[in-house]
């Protein structure tokens, strides 16, 4: 099944500091992202590129919806499989460099995801064993992995706790 879908967002540049981009510090990097029933994202540029450390900047979005997508595939394939995730957590790092010129480019992610699951006493091998291969099948499913253009590696940790 193709089906095409459309994200919609507005940004909003809020740095204008009365003389716009007259050199390249005289503006500031402060912008919210809108989506039409969401909550505003305020966003700036990181702060080594002159922007607010207090808002979210792209690179960190970029991370976070790397995780998110994961996890969200992750979740759906466990409970296609029958195993049972009781928790979720993830501290994802992204490496970027500058190249001459000014641009840049991520050349890895590594995903940090830490999953609970519930086994029965005895199946905590296997558990563990069929979890972690699931991440493979997660990454394959994930719409935002399969989008980029650098390598998404997955440091995995499962915790098993006895199902009642």
């Amino acid at each position: 099944m193709n089906s095409e879908h459309h994200y919609s967002v507005r940004i909003q540049w809020q740095g204008n500091r009365g003389s716009g981009t007259s050199d390249y510090r005289s503006y500031s990097r402060q912008h919210v992202i809108e989506a039409d029933g969401k909550h505003d994202i305020s966003g700036s540029a990181d702060r080594v590129f002159h922007g607010d450390r207090d808002r979210w900047n792209p690179e960190e979005l970029l991370v976070a919806a790397l995780a998110q997508c994961h996890m969200l595939s992750y979740l759906h394939v466990a409970a296609s499989h029958g195993v049972v995730v009781t928790d979720y957590t993830d501290s994802p790092v992204g490496t970027m460099v500058q190249t001459p010129g000014g641009g840049g480019h991520f050349t890895l992610v590594v995903l940090h995801p830490v999953v609970t699951v519930s086994a029965p006493p005895g199946d905590d091998e296997a558990i563990v064993e069929l979890a972690a291969a699931l991440h493979g099948e997660a990454e394959r499913k994930c719409f935002i992995a399969a989008s980029m253009g650098f390598p998404v590696h997955h440091a995995v940790t499962t915790i098993v706790t006895p199902s009642a």
